[in-house]
């Protein structure tokens, strides 16, 4: 590797090892279920209350920030920084968290284990920032050349879906391929140390790779995936009636952020930088394509992740292939409803 390529691959290092923190696996012994909503209690009477929010660096948090939504809370919200969606579900299983913001295959893990959590909220991502890199100089064009190669991804993450699908697109099976489960930071540096032919991420990994290291896309989750995101809540949150009431009111913050962001991208980019400490293009091109918009929770968006939920099954991804909708709770939808925003 010249000393170029080498330094760029450092400094990447440096960026996702402050990006994350260890994962973990999900277990639950009860069953899923729809809750009754608690009715709500005034805000005022939470300012002794404190919501735990688990964060991918860079995403919530940050956003909320940016966009002021953490200005004059009734209530006090704690952050904690993972490395991807999974340990966010097993955070909320083990009630360390609330609620978290997840890519669309970490709630599907969830369920197969019967987590303690319900998806409260979708977001559209469009998928463009999840993609499959390979070094520019290898032969690799298509997702069918990744036969009998070896892929480092998340397991569980929505790079694990988006590999799924498209190895299913290309009439591949995960035993053509080698999966190499690794969080991103291992597997960045798997991936530049050549020890495995390709590498599924998502921004602002993606984006951050492809501005540090020579890469190819040898595919992209847009139109491929459902490419949505999963606002994913604690069953003991949405059981307790001031985090429940919380939670309703730090979603309609969380919609009112991502609508300044997108009415405002020069803005967000740049507090986005700042937030993540990263390059000014890198944080245009990630936000830039992959801010995730409040969006309809609707049956036909559940019937996609039933559809990647028996893919995962009948690949022996997952042990059974549970009814993803039962994991499904409406109960925010209705005040969400008018911060729905258009990608186009």
């Amino acid at each position: 590797m010249s000393t170029t390529r080498r330094s760029a691959a450092l400094r990447l290092a440096a960026l996702i090892a402050v990006l994350g923190l260890l994962a973990g696996c999900v277990s639950r012994e009860q069953t899923g279920g729809t809750q009754t909503a608690p009715s709500d209690v005034p805000l005022s009477e939470l300012s002794d209350l404190v919501l735990h929010v688990g964060d991918q660096k860079g995403g919530t948090e940050a956003l909320l920030r940016s966009a002021g939504q953490l200005e004059g809370l009734p209530y006090r919200v704690e952050f904690s920084t993972f490395t991807s969606g999974p340990p966010q579900i097993e955070a909320a299983t083990a009630g360390k968290i609330d609620f978290a913001i997840t890519g669309n295959t970490p709630p599907i893990f969830g369920a197969a284990a019967n987590a303690k959590v319900k998806v409260v909220s979708t977001y559209d991502g469009g998928g463009v920032g999840d993609q499959i890199l390979v070094h520019d100089d290898a032969p690799l064009r298509t997702v069918a050349d990744l036969r009998g190669k070896s892929i480092a991804l998340a397991k569980g993450s929505s790079a694990h879906g988006h590999v799924l699908v498209q190895l299913d697109r290309a009439g591949l099976t995960p035993a053509d391929v080698k999966l190499v489960f690794l969080q991103p930071a291992d597997a960045l540096t798997a991936f530049t140390q050549r020890r495995v032919d390709a590498w599924a991420v998502w921004d602002p990994y993606t984006a951050q790779t492809e501005k540090e290291v020579p890469v190819r896309s040898v595919a992209s989750a847009t139109g491929v995936t459902n490419g949505a995101g999963f606002g994913v809540a604690s069953d003991e949150a949405l059981s307790d009636p001031r985090r429940n009431t919380a939670l309703g009111d730090l979603l309609v913050r969380y919609a009112k952020a991502v609508r300044w962001a997108k009415d405002n991208p020069d803005d967000w980019a740049a507090k986005y930088a700042t937030e993540v400490s990263l390059p000014p293009d890198v944080a245009a091109l990630a936000q830039g394509r992959s801010l995730r918009l409040p969006a309809d929770l609707s049956d036909e968006l559940i019937a996609t992740e039933q559809e990647m939920t028996d893919l995962f099954a009948e690949s022996g991804q997952i042990a059974g292939a549970p009814r993803f909708a039962d994991f499904v709770d409406r109960r925010f939808s209705e005040r969400l409803t008018p911060f729905y925003v258009d990608r186009g």
